[in-house]
C-alpha cells in the first residue's frame, strides 16, 4: 500500500472481518485497502478489479492446484502471481528435473513459473510437516493459444496424455481421443512413439493440440 497500489483483500472467515476492518480502518477509509468477505475459489476478479492486477497469497496447500487453475484461466487474468506453496509442488511446477507434469504444463502455458526461494518448515509456528516455497508466475497471458478452441483442446489433449503415467503417451491419446490418427500426428511432428507424456515439452503439446 505504501507504493500507491490498492490492495483488494479476500477474507473467508466472517469472524475476522470486524477485527480487520478496525485494524486497517485508515487504509479502508482512504481506499488503499478494499476488504471483501469471500472465497478465493468462487471470487470473480472481473467483477471487483478493474485493469491490471497482481495476485499475492498464502493459500491452503490442499487447494493450490484449484487456485492456480482458476486465476490463470480466468477471463481477467492477473499479470503476476506470487504464492506460498509446498516446496515439492513449486519444484514440480517449474519442472526442475526436466520432466513435465500436468501441473507444470498447465501453468507454463499461461506464464513463466519460478521458484523464488524455499521456506523452511521451522519458519512457522506451529511447525508443519513440509517445507514451503515461494512460487512466482510472471508474464501471464493467453499468447500461446490461437483461440478458445485451441485452449480447450490443449487441456483435453494433455489430460488424455497423462491419463496413465506408465503408458506411452500415444497409447493414452489413442484410448482417450480415438477419433484422431495419432500415429500420423506423431510422425508429422517427429515425436518418438515410445515417448511418455512427461518427456514432451510445451511447444510440442501446443502443436499437437491443434486438431
Amino acid at each position: 500500500m505504501d507504493s500507491g497500489a490498492t490492495v483488494v483483500a479476500l477474507e473467508k472467515d466472517r469472524d475476522l472481518l470486524p477485527i480487520l476492518s478496525e485494524t486497517f480502518s485508515t487504509e479502508i477509509a482512504t481506499k488503499k485497502l478494499i476488504l471483501i468477505e469471500g472465497d478465493a475459489l468462487t471470487f470473480l476478479p472481473q467483477e471487483a478489479i478493474k485493469g491490471n492486477y497482481k495476485l499475492i497469497a498464502n493459500i491452503p496447500y490442499y487447494i493450490t492446484g484449484a487456485i492456480l487453475s482458476r486465476y490463470l484461466s480466468s477471463s481477467h487474468q492477473p499479470s503476476t502471481m506470487v504464492v506460498l506453496v509446498q516446496k515439492e509442488v513449486a519444484e514440480r511446477t517449474c519442472a526442475r528435473d526436466g520432466k513435465e507434469s500436468l501441473l507444470s504444463l498447465s501453468v507454463k502455458v499461461y506464464g513463466d513459473p519460478k521458484l523464488v526461494y524455499r521456506v523452511s518448515k521451522g519458519s512457522f509456528n506451529p511447525i508443519p510437516t513440509v517445507d514451503s516455497g515461494v512460487l512466482q508466475i510472471q508474464n501471464i497471458s493467453r499468447k500461446n493459444f490461437k483461440n478458445q478452441y485451441h485452449e480447450d483442446m490443449f487441456f483435453k489433449v494433455i489430460k488424455a496424455g497423462f491419463a496413465h503415467k506408465r503408458k506411452f503417451v500415444i497409447s493414452n491419446l489413442k484410448e482417450k481421443i480415438p477419433t484422431t490418427n495419432w500415429l500420423e500426428v506423431f510422425t508429422a511432428n517427429s515425436i518418438n512413439e515410445k515417448a511418455r507424456a512427461e518427456d514432451i515439452n510445451l511447444a510440442t503439446w501446443l502443436v499437437i493440440s491443434l486438431l
